[in-house]
């Protein structure tokens, strides 16, 4: 089995991509946000996190999230989110030969991308990258329109404004 590397560090803040198996055209996580949302939230009950931001896409999502002060297992938290989901929805997806015979799903995508922020100009430039990521992909002309993203919450906050990259051309720098 490969060794992965990856960062471990107790109370890291994490940047996520966890995608969908099948991803051309697939609004699984859309048209089941709330299952996602029952799977993230007994996941936090069970092995707390804080999540400073979060976006769902219809194939993917995006997350930053803040592990407790000692503890460094985000592992365990993404494969609990994606197993939960798992459950909550009916089995219709297409499986191949392995998943079969490993009594595997054919939902997600096995790796997910994971990046443990540095400071405070990653995580702002992390966090950027979530909200925007509807308007990327061309879902939105507004980010403050996408309904799947703590976006909404960091408005009310007052950290961003709601017309934040609203119908602006915006290059952050990195590619999905």
């Amino acid at each position: 089995m490969p060794n992965y590397r990856r960062a471990w560090h107790p109370g890291g803040t994490y940047f996520f991509t966890v995608n969908l198996l099948e991803r051309s055209g697939n609004d699984l996580l859309v048209k089941h946000v709330e299952e996602l949302r029952k799977a993230i939230r007994a996941v936090m009950h069970s092995h707390p996190f804080t999540i400073h931001a979060w976006v769902v896409l219809p194939d993917h999502f995006h997350c930053i999230v803040e592990l407790p002060q000692n503890d460094s297992d985000f592992a365990t938290r993404i494969r609990l989110i994606k197993t939960r989901f798992s459950k909550l929805i009916a089995p219709n997806e297409n499986r191949s030969a392995v998943r079969v015979r490993r009594a595997e799903r054919g939902i997600w995508q096995r790796r997910y991308w994971e990046h443990l922020i540095r400071d405070d100009k990653d995580f702002a430039a992390h966090m950027d990258y979530v909200h925007i990521n509807p308007l990327k992909h061309g879902l939105v002309k507004c980010v403050g329109d996408w309904p799947y993203s703590t976006f909404h919450r960091l408005v009310e906050a007052g950290v961003y404004p709601y017309d934040w990259a609203g119908g602006f051309d915006v290059d952050l720098g990195y590619d999905d």
